[in-house]
């Protein structure tokens, strides 16, 4: 499944990441590989179920998207890839300045979430991380990295994950 959400022709060829969903054989662990990414304006992201186990969703968190608190910048546009089996393949495209949080529906209680940063703190229209809300579990909390480490690492990938 394939859905470019919001972006102008020119901008797809900009930069594509992939983000793995990955989970341990049993399932007993599920992430998102790398849980924090560093992109430009116009990235698009390319989401791929590395699970053989599971199938996953990534999903902004939005009002419009089961009534969730708005974690992306409010001029972006909400996504859900719906379900992915194994190899399948979600992307959307990230042009607004900002923090963007998702999560996998089904195991976002597990910790299974993850943080973009597109662009600098200084570009114009820029809108940090959402304030921390009850309708996050502390396992989801727990698992976003923070901005300065992903701004400042570009990548990061959780080690008790690799």
């Amino acid at each position: 499944m394939i859905a470019t959400l919001g972006a102008p022709p020119a901008l797809h060829s900009a930069q594509v990441e992939t983000i793995e969903m990955r989970g341990t054989a049993r399932g007993e662990r599920v992430w998102f590989a790398p849980i924090g990414l560093a992109v430009t304006p116009g990235a698009t992201l390319r989401f791929v179920n590395r699970d053989p186990a599971n199938s996953h969703t990534a999903t902004s968190y939005h009002p419009d998207i089961f009534d969730r608190q708005r974690r992306i910048p409010e001029g972006a546009t909400a996504w859900d890839s719906g379900f992915l089996l194994p190899d399948d393949s979600f992307e959307v495209t990230l042009i607004v300045p900002g923090v963007y949080d998702y999560y996998c529906i089904p195991h976002e209680m597990a910790g299974m979430v993850g943080r973009i940063v597109v662009g600098q703190p200084s570009d114009p229209e820029w809108e940090g991380r959402a304030e921390d809300s009850d309708d996050l579990d502390p396992e989801a909390l727990a698992g976003f990295p923070s901005v300065e480490d992903i701004i400042a690492r570009g990548r990061i990938i959780r080690e008790e994950h690799q």
